[in-house]
């Protein structure tokens, strides 16, 4: 067996949160698939309770009308009449919320303790072999591309799978999105994760740049200094620096992360670092539901997008700090108009003001101050962003649902490029 994998059994299981984050990862993949939630049906609910779970918190504790939870559920895509009562019945019977005829009660939430409770109601509820071995091999190529073959003889003897049935599981979770498999020739596949470059980031960016001719590298570093100063900056400007062969590769690779905010002016894409978060937190963790990514894109689009007289952001820090805090922040025309998703998420709560203009309150605190490590490094320069500023923000795509549209309709020179950077990974295994 490969050393690698072998040095992977001896290092023992992923901690609970790291579970639950794959379960999330994991189940909203089975969501835009038709077969796969009858065949990961319990990776299906414990995704599903995590999502509600995290929409329905905040940091304290909070009373919920029902009119909201029907709001909150919608937004999770959950049905609210078949598939909302058991979700809410199963939260309960975890005593996690408490309801009334009235309202829903939900005790102070954060990432890691939603992550937590999924991991939890995924374990009492029995899953297969093949719901316990998707999550392993999420965590497997998440570390560094592996070999199909070899990923194929660890499930089998892991997961007591014949070698024929091992092949068809890793090609069925390729096609629900469970792993990205990359290659042509059968003895060269390569399997990876879209959460490639959350982990030992610097050392993985350096060999994703050896792997580079000189320009590319140049570009490359170009783009990695300004998003390490800035924390966010357009991906046309982006893809005008690296050129658009590059751009694609990197994105299909995962090793730079696309954020997508819509408005009623089309749809406009930001680019973060996957491992934005790395020296503060665990990204893979902490923001599994990617909503401090959702809250940069947002206060990025105010600082550089909107009028003054609209309530433009001076100071990151200081707006942030407020919220983090405990204040109320506004009113502003901006509030009302670009914190739509943050809202449906309960990140923040929005409250009527005079006119069209709203005050702002930070629910879900860990969120804002996972966003102000990023922001706070610097400022992306307001001349590359060039979005008409009169739009709200009224949607956003996070990165690995991008990645995936990317992934579908890549080329294949550009999917061979791809291959090439996993290739280089693989020879030094990320290090």
């Amino acid at each position: 067996m490969n050393k690698f994998l072998e040095n992977k059994i001896m290092t023992g299981n992923s901690s609970k949160e790291t579970k639950g984050a794959w379960i999330v990862h994991h189940s909203r993949k089975i969501a835009m698939d038709l077969a796969a939630p009858a065949e990961y049906s319990v990776m299906d609910e414990a995704g599903k309770a995590a999502e509600l779970l995290m929409r329905l918190g905040a940091s304290a504790e909070d009373n919920l009308s029902k009119l909201e939870v029907d709001a909150i559920a919608k937004s999770a895509n959950l049905n609210v009449r078949t598939e909302l009562p058991h979700y809410l019945d199963l939260l309960k019977s975890r005593r996690l919320i408490d309801i009334s005829a009235e309202e829903v009660q939900v005790l102070g939430v954060t990432t890691r303790g939603v992550l937590g409770h999924a991991a939890d109601i995924f374990e009492d509820a029995s899953p297969d072999n093949r719901e316990r071995a998707a999550i392993e091999i999420g965590e497997l190529t998440s570390e560094s591309p592996l070999l199909f073959s070899e990923v194929q003889e660890y499930v089998g003897d892991t997961y007591k799978m014949k070698s024929r049935d091992a092949a068809d599981f890793l090609n069925r979770a390729g096609e629900i999105g469970f792993i990205d498999v990359e290659g042509d020739d059968p003895s060269n596949l390569l399997l990876f994760n879209g959460n490639l470059f959350k982990r030992d980031s610097i050392k993985k960016s350096a060999t994703v740049l050896s792997s580079l001719d000189s320009t590319e590298q140049s570009r490359l570093s170009e783009v990695n200094a300004m998003l390490k100063a800035s924390g966010c900056v357009l991906a046309s400007y982006c893809e005008t620096q690296l050129g658009t062969p590059l751009f694609e590769k990197l994105k299909a690779a995962g090793v730079l992360e696309i954020n997508t905010v819509s408005n009623e002016n089309g749809e406009h894409a930001f680019v973060t670092l996957p491992g934005a978060f790395h020296k503060f937190v665990n990204p893979l963790v902490d923001d599994s539901f990617d909503l401090a990514k959702a809250l940069v894109s947002a206060l990025s689009y105010g600082i550089h997008l909107r009028p003054s007289s609209q309530g433009r952001i001076v100071s990151v820090d200081w707006i942030l700090g407020a919220l983090i805090d405990g204040r109320t922040i506004g009113p502003a025309t901006a509030i009302g108009a670009d914190y739509r998703v943050l809202e449906r998420n309960r990140v923040v709560k929005l409250i009527p003001a005079q006119g069209s203009m709203y005050s702002m309150r930070l629910l879900k605190r860990e969120i804002g101050q996972l966003a102000l490590e990023v922001l706070k490094r610097g400022d992306a320069n307001a001349e590359t962003i060039n979005v008409p500023p009169s739009a709200p923000m009224s949607g956003y795509i996070g990165p690995e649902r991008t990645r995936e549209t990317l992934r579908k309709r890549q080329s294949q020179p550009s999917k061979q490029h791809t291959h090439d950077i996993l290739s280089a990974l693989r020879g030094g295994r990320g290090l």
